[in-house]
């Protein structure tokens, strides 16, 4: 397959895929519905201004840190499964490396001159907890009055968010020389709201509101490319830069809103069955400015099977823990109004990755892992399973 063939190929996928995602008419956004369901229309807490200031400090941390996992989810690393490397000696293209390579941790191998893959993953989120908050339960305080002289609150709202999403990203990538190759990766990503919030008063519970939303819809599409800066026997280094485009709907929590470029850096060690990766990164503009890293081994268990082992972490310089503040009521002595509101402290978020890839045959490779998380900021949700199948082609 020539290279223009291929990247026919590319743009007739993303074609299809800008159809699949185009919008749908529909009444209130996700966001929307967001904020409907945290703001207070029970509690008597005396002052309007305070719990509407609250409610939408409340949602759109909550919108923030759901982005952080869909718009701008960590999506594969750019290098195919195979990567190959014209031997002189031989006088013929060979594979450069033994395993299939990490999952989202980047190596320093590009793909090889005029070597291009395709692949398609699918991830499916289940959230379950906000800043170690649990949000299916029942369990969340939105906004309470409580006595001073009462451990519990006699009057208080409670939140319940039911919040999935399953994301199947396309992604391709082309050696445009032996050290450098260009890519893409496009997220598609269907969401899915559902919540309802309960007053209870003096033990008795009304529900306060109920409301769902959902959204299908490209999220925000990367354009990538990788320089391999030192090529040595078992080491080498590379610097990648990544673009992320503004083309998922920013008001239903698909999109930043805004252009992000991230650059970063990729050392590996390559020695015979076993590999080492590292990368750090930092992204400016989207969402937030964001400092990223991550580490991968990868050890072939058998020339068609690979062990992965990543971790991944972010730093994103937006508020992202949600606590209760106290305030006095203005009107009853001796009544505390209690508010979930948001803190100035920044997003961090760790998790691991165990996996394996697996050539079915041929140039295809099979691979899948689940992400567990080392942390409880932001939106979590207990594992994360991940399938992925990629494609070389031109061999």
């Amino acid at each position: 397959m020539t290279t223009t063939t291929r990247v026919r190929v590319w743009i007739g996928a993303l074609a299809g895929l800008a159809l699949i995602c185009a919008p749908s008419v529909h009444g209130q956004t996700v966001a929307d519905v967001l904020t409907f369901l945290v703001t207070n229309q029970s509690v008597a807490t005396g002052s309007v201004e305070r719990d509407r200031d609250a409610a939408l400090a409340t949602s759109d941390t909550i919108s923030r840190a759901l982005r952080a996992n869909v718009a701008t989810l960590p999506v594969s690393a750019s290098s195919g499964a195979f990567v190959y490397r014209l031997n002189p000696a031989l006088g013929t293209v060979v594979r450069a490396t033994q395993n299939f390579g990490p999952f989202f941790t980047e190596r320093a191998l590009t793909a090889g001159r005029h070597r291009a893959s395709l692949g398609v993953t699918y991830q499916h989120l289940h959230f379950t907890s906000l800043d170690g908050h649990s949000l299916r339960d029942g369990s969340l305080v939105t906004t309470a009055n409580q006595f001073t002289d009462e451990s519990a609150p006699f009057d208080v709202d409670r939140l319940t968010l039911n919040i999935d999403a399953s994301v199947a990203t396309l992604y391709g990538n082309v050696g445009v020389t032996d050290h450098m190759e260009i890519g893409f990766a496009a997220p598609l990503v269907a969401l899915a709201l559902d919540g309802s919030r309960v007053n209870t008063y003096r033990g008795r519970a009304f529900t306060q509101a109920t409301a769902s939303a959902r959204a299908t819809g490209l999220a925000d599409l990367v354009v990538r490319t990788k320089y391999n800066v030192f090529d040595g026997d078992s080491v080498g280094i590379a610097a990648a830069a990544d673009v992320r485009l503004p083309t998922g709907r920013r008001d239903d929590l698909l999109g930043s809103g805004s252009t992000s470029v991230k650059f970063s850096g990729v050392g590996s060690l390559e020695s015979g069955r076993t590999s080492a990766h590292a990368n750090g990164g930092v992204t400016l503009g989207g969402l937030a400015t964001e400092i990223s890293y991550g580490g991968a081994v990868a050890l072939t268990a058998t020339p068609r099977f690979s062990l992965i082992g990543e971790l991944l972490g972010r730093w994103i310089d937006s508020s992202g823990h949600i606590v209760p503040v106290s305030a006095a009521h203005p009107a009853l002595a001796g009544v505390q109004t209690i508010r979930l509101t948001p803190d100035s402290s920044s997003l961090h978020i760790v998790t691991i990755l165990p996996g394996f890839k697996w050539n079915l045959g041929n140039t295809w490779v099979l691979g899948g892992n689940v992400s567990i998380p080392l942390t409880t900021a932001g939106l979590t949700a207990r594992f994360t399973p991940f399938i992925g199948l990629d494609y070389a082609l031109g061999r």
